[in-house]
């Protein structure tokens, strides 16, 4: 895996002005798969550093940090969770819309990438976004979503109704143990909702994992991100 690379969108016009930082981790080979995945600012470099321990597969990686997770990542409008915090906007087919047709291509373009595959990783509402792409998209063939919000309103029901536009090759999910003990009723179902749709996919045949991680939501996340990313490298 190559030298990490970032990118500074924050000047930059259009859809690009909700990108924060992008780190580019180039491949060996431009063939090799590329996972995008999102996370906050400064933390792509140790996730990539944790798959590149975990596994020798050689793979581009791109860590994305996007300035608002609560309108991007979200797919459809929702109350806050706490009266302080601010409401979920759901602007995911947007910037959807933005990843796909300018951002993944122009990453592509600028490191003369050619991958075999494109996967879609996350963690809490970025692992809610990687699912929703699966069944908005059919530019991504491998997810993973690493203690993914799918508590997420709504959100069970829209994948029990709907089916992904592509078949998958692996879908990823992962949820702490400790993390249906949490104090918020929406909270404490985020394990049921992510057996639900680990049952789903395993309907449809999709070649699947659920992990259930040791702790509660905020335990590990770049350890638990990195060992979904190799999870779907590796099948």
């Amino acid at each position: 895996m190559g030298r990490n690379k970032n990118h500074d969108w924050q000047d930059d016009v259009g859809m690009h002005k909700q990108i924060n930082e992008i780190a580019v981790f180039p491949a060996e080979k431009q063939d090799a798969p590329l996972v995008l995945f999102h996370t906050v600012q400064g933390e792509a470099e140790a996730i990539a550093a944790a798959v590149r321990a975990m596994t020798e597969t050689d793979c581009s990686l791109a860590g994305i940090a996007v300035s608002d997770w609560n309108s991007q990542l979200t797919p459809w409008k929702a109350p806050a969770l706490r009266k302080k915090d601010a409401p979920f906007s759901g602007g995911a087919d947007a910037y959807l819309h933005a990843l796909t047709g300018e951002i993944l291509p122009g990453l592509m373009s600028d490191y003369a990438l050619s991958p075999r595959y494109t996967a879609l990783a996350g963690y809490s509402l970025a692992g809610l976004f990687a699912l929703y792409a699966m069944y908005r998209t059919d530019v991504f063939s491998r997810f993973a979503s690493v203690s993914g919000s799918l508590w997420y309103p709504s959100f069970a029901e829209f994948a029990a109704e709907h089916v992904p536009l592509r078949q998958p090759d692996c879908v990823y999910l992962s949820v702490g143990d400790r993390e249906a003990s949490a104090r918020h009723p929406l909270l404490r179902t985020v394990e049921d909702h992510t057996r639900a749709i680990y049952a789903l996919c395993r309907k449809m045949e999709i070649p699947s994992a659920f992990v259930l991680n040791s702790g509660t939501h905020f335990d590990d996340p770049e350890k638990r991100t990195a060992k979904g990313i190799v999870w779907i490298l590796e099948q």
